[in-house]
């Protein structure tokens, strides 16, 4: 038996004594919730974890009693994010060749991870080979077997890295993707990949290679390598404008590929991210100018540049927006510039950064948690209350979106799994018969230009008895179960994830 609530069983209850009331049939209307935090994929707020952090930073940092502004009682980060996000090293994930962390659920990788999953979030990854500026990120076996290797400047006789041109690196590092990918390539667990993540910290620019003519080559090397090993949880990939490029200062001017390297990348299956939203200096019209072309057509996924410690000052922007001291003011800016760009997802990077979220700018975050990314909901549901057993009914529903991205079914590693569904309950709220509106396509749902649709739903086989008619965004691909929470109060919406919406009783 489903289970359900009090209210939710007195509700049924009403819907399935109207039709004795010779009331038949009715459009029900819906209102839009803005407050509820929806958990739904590559949609929302991501939390940041520390490469070095254990499963107790919750309490010793103090992601769990977060003072937020405007609010009496401290607040839990994990309840205001979809996923947590990790930038950590191939060698954390595989210290020696075959030896894979994930199978040892004792180690401190594992249990950090286990205890983001046990708070109902996903995860995300970066994975970074380059050493420069953090450590050696590549195993050591890699250059034991051979592969070439280049030392950190700024440490002579430290931290290599290396060759992303290198042949035995590349057979190394297939090998380790192909076995993470077998692991993680689960969407129920896993937000995202950065799948590009060679270069300076692993965002893709300052390359150094063996041979700068192999740039392109390297470039369909890595990519075809992550098309081929993750087919259901989506790539990522930085549209930096000095992406692959060897230019070492990491914001040269535009080369005359950038575009074309984006586009190819695209095509090939990968969604967008940048890691300098707010950087006025460096998110410039070029960028600005890659997110409207790819606006509704991939998600785009944004960090912020700057961080509030004084080693990064944010007043010195070039914008002159921001003032020192006044964290506020750069939080703003990369706001501003994420509802500008459309993005989906919003970060929380580690430790100063998330407080500032939460305790300088928290009313931008429930606004980002009411309007951002893609958020969905039935404005209206018609529906008849009797009919014939063996015979067809027609059901219109109308969708709304009121975030300012979209909802990305059309990412080839999604394929419109998503789709609108409609079914019958029986009293105890567990569907009878589902039936999936085909021809919905939740990526074309934007904010003010929603959808409406017809769907014919066969009564053949159902008993005669009291139903109730319910809605869902159900996931194809996992028995037509609700598979994205919708925007509406969540006291109306069964625990199963359906939302009742009318009644018929079948003679």
């Amino acid at each position: 038996m489903t289970h359900t609530t009090t209210y939710q069983r007195i509700i049924l209850a009403i819907m399935m004594i109207l039709p004795a009331l010779g009331i038949q049939g009715a459009k029900i209307k819906f209102e839009p919730d803005t407050t509820r935090v929806l958990r739904n994929p590559l949609q929302g707020w991501v939390m940041y974890l520390g490469r070095n952090w254990d499963e107790n930073f919750w309490n010793e940092r103090g992601y769990d009693r977060m003072k937020a502004a405007g609010e009496n009682e401290t607040v839990r980060v994990s309840d205001y994010a979809s996923c947590a996000y990790i930038r950590t090293s191939w060698a954390s994930f595989e210290p020696e060749e075959g030896k894979y962390a994930w199978d040892n659920p004792d180690s401190r990788l594992m249990k950090l991870l286990r205890s983001v999953r046990e708070r109902g979030l996903r995860v995300a990854f970066r994975i970074v080979v380059d050493g420069r500026d953090q450590g050696q990120n590549t195993p050591q076996y890699v250059f034991d077997a051979g592969a070439q290797g280049y030392y950190d400047p700024k440490n002579p006789g430290k931290n290599l890295s290396p060759y992303p041109d290198d042949p035995v690196f590349q057979e190394k590092y297939a090998k380790f993707l192909r076995a993470f990918a077998a692991h993680y390539d689960n969407p129920e667990e896993v937000e995202f990949i950065d799948a590009y993540s060679l270069g300076k910290w692993g965002e893709s620019h300052s390359m150094i290679y063996r041979d700068n003519n192999n740039k392109q080559s390297v470039f369909n090397w890595i990519t075809g390598l992550a098309t081929d090993c993750f087919k259901r949880v989506p790539m990522l990939i930085h549209y930096h404008r000095m992406l692959g490029d060897p230019d070492d200062d990491g914001w040269g001017s535009v080369p005359a590929d950038a575009d074309k390297l984006i586009t190819t990348a695209v095509e090939a299956g990968f969604s967008l991210r940048h890691d300098a939203f707010g950087m006025h200096g460096y998110y410039q019209e070029w960028e600005k100018d890659m997110a409207r072309k790819w606006n509704f057509r991939r998600p785009i996924i944004m960090e912020g540049g700057w961080i509030t410690g004084a080693h990064h000052r944010y007043w010195r922007d070039p914008s002159g927006l921001y003032r020192e001291g006044h964290a506020e003011d750069v939080r703003k800016g990369e706001f501003d510039a994420s509802a500008e760009a459309r993005v989906n997802m919003m970060d929380f990077r580690i430790n100063d950064e998330t407080r500032s979220w939460f305790e300088d700018a928290f009313p931008l975050v429930k606004k980002f948690v009411a309007h951002g990314g893609y958020r969905l909901y039935p404005s209206s549901v018609e529906t008849p209350s009797a009919a014939r057993s063996g015979k067809n009914v027609k059901i219109s529903t109308t969708w709304e979106n009121i975030g300012w991205g979209y909802c990305p079914t059309n990412i080839p590693q999604w394929n419109q799994k998503y789709k609108v569904g409609i079914a019958l309950l029986d009293s105890n709220g567990t569907p009878v018969r589902t039936v999936t509106e085909t021809g919905s396509d939740l990526s074309c749902w934007l904010r003010e230009k929603g959808a409406s649709y017809k769907t014919e739903f066969p009564l053949a086989g159902i008993k005669p008895g009291h139903y109730t008619w319910a809605v869902a965004l159900i996931d194809t691909t996992a028995g037509n179960r609700p598979g994205l929470e919708m925007a509406v109060a969540s006291d109306r919406i069964l625990d199963n994830g359906w939302l009742p919406a009318g009644e018929i009783q079948i003679k």
